[in-house]
């Protein structure tokens, strides 16, 4: 008799798994780690992904959350001696040169963005990245960061609001970040 966790149909769930979820894991590495290095974090995620297979949560969007876990994990496990910010931080593309037409104020702009996101702590632009970047929805950014989703969408308001302050969009004066450190309710 074989063994049913062995079988064909083990096969094609780990398929459809690679299949629905790989592009999005190598942007996401890519993102987070050196580049070179994100075809083997992604590769490691997935050989998570086949030995704990029956741990996979059913529906697609689930799983590539679960697999943006996997991801993650894998990175912070590899950096584990590295500084916090080092670990966590998304890497931004470079804008040194005025983009043809010479836009001026595009560039300012992209700059403004980047020393702002700069002045982020690394719990901020996570909520952020995995928002905008990643494309991913309250519950599934919350299953990547193992919180709750209410936790994760409060996360994401103070992220929202730490990096309209840090681009002038806000007074510094707001009494709802007086001195609280994130995580830290009273």
């Amino acid at each position: 008799m074989t063994n049913p966790s062995r079988g064909p149909d083990r096969e094609a769930r780990f398929t459809a798994l690679y299949h629905a979820a790989y592009a999005d894991l190598i942007r996401f590495a890519r993102r987070r780690a050196h580049p070179t290095h994100a075809d083997d974090i992604v590769a490691e995620a997935f050989l998570v992904a086949w030995r704990r297979l029956d741990d996979v949560p059913d529906g697609t969007l689930d799983a590539r959350a679960w697999l943006f876990g996997i991801v993650r994990h894998t990175m912070l496990n590899a950096r584990r001696g590295a500084e916090r910010q080092q670990a966590l931080a998304v890497r931004l593309a470079e804008t040194t040169v005025a983009p043809p037409g010479g836009d001026a104020d595009l560039v300012a702009a992209q700059l403004d963005l980047k020393t702002a996101w700069n002045q982020l702590s690394a719990v901020h632009q996570e909520a952020l990245a995995l928002s905008v970047l990643e494309d991913l929805a309250a519950p599934q950014a919350a299953v990547v960061l193992g919180i709750s989703p209410v936790a994760f969408r409060l996360r994401l308001s103070r992220a929202r609001r730490a990096l309209r302050l840090q681009l002038g969009h806000l007074p510094r004066t707001a009494p709802a970040a007086a001195g609280i450190p994130e995580g830290q309710t009273s």
